[in-house]
């Protein structure tokens, strides 16, 4: 199979970090968030960090689910907490909010940032300056099935707000940035990565991922944008998809086959909703059609 070719081959290169913020030692413990990932607050020999180790409840195929879905919201345009992974050793003491300390290995931290998570109205949103992100934000939920910010279905899972971040970091004064956060669930919702994850009915799942009510308001002024960024999915590529899953560490333990999985699912949901997405949110976004979208002058 190709992609399991390009995998072999990718694995060969070295790791790039995401971004030039690279921590290289713990340095102290601040606090413990009761999340299902034991996310702790840290200081890195680089400042301020939140960290997510071995040890935590969900295990390790969350935070590799983290590492590439972060890279991909970058990929897509959606901007993203500063995010690394960190070595941790016996000696960082990290304690996880319920019960033992987080485990030696690679860790994947992100950079602690002024703000303050959604509460969920849309006249807070009125206040982003990136307004096309959060139609971006919708595309990028629903690519890689993301169930842990605005779940498709309400009786399985409820809405998390928390998963919304709203930076005062680059933002114009007395205003916010909308940051794209927290991606353990992407792919499987909080199952393990295996080879069957790109089944079918995972691949053509046809419903739309993230779609808060409060999103709506931007959502129907913004539908050039979500054209744009299905155009960038569609231009979506096997190689780039290698190269980021191969750096997922093999502490990880992600296996081969699940690995294969992964790329064969990513690379076919980004063909699939590149071409299927807008037929699915026209009808709740613009429901008057194109002659009221052409009356309005479109997007600027």
């Amino acid at each position: 199979m190709r992609s399991t070719n390009l995998l072999r081959e990718a694995s060969a290169l070295p790791m790039q970090p995401p971004s030039r913020w690279q921590p290289t030692r713990f340095v102290r413990f601040e606090r413990a968030l009761d999340t299902s990932m034991g996310t702790a607050q840290i200081v890195t020999d680089v400042g301020k960090a939140y960290c997510k180790a071995l040890g935590n409840r969900q295990g390790p195929h969350a935070l590799a689910c983290e590492w590439v879905g972060s890279q991909l919201a970058k990929w897509l345009g959606l901007p993203t907490f500063d995010f690394a992974i960190m070595e941790l050793d016996d000696q960082d003491e990290i304690p996880l909010p319920r019960d033992g300390h987080a485990q030696p290995g690679p860790a994947f931290v992100t950079r602690a940032e002024r703000g303050h998570t959604w509460g969920g109205s849309a006249e807070e949103l009125t206040l982003v300056d990136n307004q096309a992100d959060i139609a971006r934000l919708v595309v990028f939920d629903t690519w890689t099935l993301n169930c842990d910010r605005h779940p498709p279905d309400l009786t399985v899972r409820k809405p998390n707000y928390d998963n919304v971040f709203l930076s005062d970091e680059g933002a114009t004064a007395g205003r916010f940035r909308l940051v794209a956060m927290d991606h353990t669930h992407c792919f499987t919702c909080g199952s393990d990565l295996n080879e069957r994850i790109s089944s079918i009915d995972r691949t053509k799942d046809d419903r739309i991922y993230g779609l808060f009510p409060g999103f709506m308001t931007t959502m129907t002024a913004s539908r050039l944008i979500v054209e744009s960024t299905l155009g960038r999915l569609r231009a979506f590529d096997a190689g780039t998809c290698n190269k980021i899953v191969a750096s997922i560490p093999g502490r990880w333990d992600v296996a081969d086959a699940a690995r294969t999985a992964l790329i064969d699912l990513i690379c076919q949901r980004a063909s699939f909703v590149a071409d299927t997405f807008m037929q699915r949110l026209a009808p709740i976004c613009w429901p008057q059609g194109e002659l009221e979208f052409e009356e309005r002058g479109g997007d600027s």
